[in-house]
């Protein structure tokens, strides 16, 4: 029997400060979505124009209580809200991790298109230039998942170089899963994502990329799925299944049916370009 690795059991908190505790999982958020507006800004100046940088800037605190209420509020009513209603406050704990990223993600589009309303954007060229920048949370969330020693994949074989022995995990070797979607989730859907955005052709398109966005993540997801774990309280759905799943066939379906009417609508002109500017790019 080939030897495998042992999970290194990382401290899940990054650095303590007095009472203050800065835990890996939380770090991910914040630089995740810091970095997401950060390129968001230069995005949105790119021809056909959705916005302005101040803008993205402003979008910052809008997406964030997405992020946080729409990930929250989904993992407690799609995975535990048997439990959670019988425990209300533990809703609040946040840093124990039980985050969906399917709430999360309804969170922001709720969000985005109350900003857009609010600013008089064009919500789907916005959301367009605002997807490309979600992977890099989503490596970076994938990462903070694989440092808590959570979200562990199945059985691996033991022949697998990098079968991993995580902690409370039956002592067997199993797919480190969480570093399966880091790759696939963030770093593969981000190339993707990015290369997609520097094509003028698909930019003037509203909608298309957003859709790109939502199949990309559904396909990538529901792979990853084969190796990873389900949750113990949840298991297989029927038919072999898990919720990961589950909720990304209509994410796929929209995502296809998105690119779709992008491709039947007419190009969208943009916002008035600021003078001096050349921003179009094939």
């Amino acid at each position: 029997m080939l030897p495998v690795l042992l999970f290194p059991q990382f401290d899940p908190v990054l650095v303590h400060l007095g009472p203050l505790a800065i835990r890996w999982y939380a770090l991910s958020y914040i630089l995740g979505i810091v970095l997401g507006i950060t390129l968001l800004r230069r995005l949105v100046v790119l021809a056909p124009r959705v916005g302005t940088p101040e803008q993205a800037d402003d979008f910052l605190g809008w997406v964030t209580l997405g992020v946080l209420l729409g990930g929250r509020l989904g993992y407690v009513l799609f995975y535990q809200p048997g439990y959670y209603l019988t425990h209300p406050l533990l809703m609040l704990e946040v840093w124990h991790g039980g985050m969906s990223f399917h709430g999360g993600a309804l969170g922001v589009i709720v969000a985005m298109a109350l900003f857009a309303w609010r600013n008089k954007l064009n919500f789907l060229a916005f959301a367009d230039r605002a997807t490309v920048a979600v992977p890099i949370g989503l490596g970076l969330g994938r990462i903070a998942n694989f440092i808590n020693g959570e979200l562990w994949g199945r059985e691996a074989p033991a022949s697998l170089p990098w079968a991993m022995i995580f902690p409370d995990a039956e002592g067997i070797p199993r797919h480190p899963s969480e570093l399966y979607e880091a790759l696939t989730e963030g770093l593969l859907l981000f190339v993707v994502m990015f290369a997609a955005s520097r094509k003028y052709s698909l930019r003037e398109r509203p909608g298309f990329l957003a859709g790109l966005f939502l199949t990309g993540y559904g396909c990538a997801r529901s792979f990853c799925e084969f190796f990873r774990e389900p949750d113990s309280f949840l298991g297989f759905l029927p038919g072999g299944i898990t919720m990961g799943q589950l909720l990304c066939i209509p994410m796929i379906i929209a995502g296809i049916a998105l690119m779709a009417h992008a491709r039947r609508t007419p190009p969208y002109a943009g916002l008035p370009e600021p003078d001096n500017a050349d921003t179009k790019q094939s």
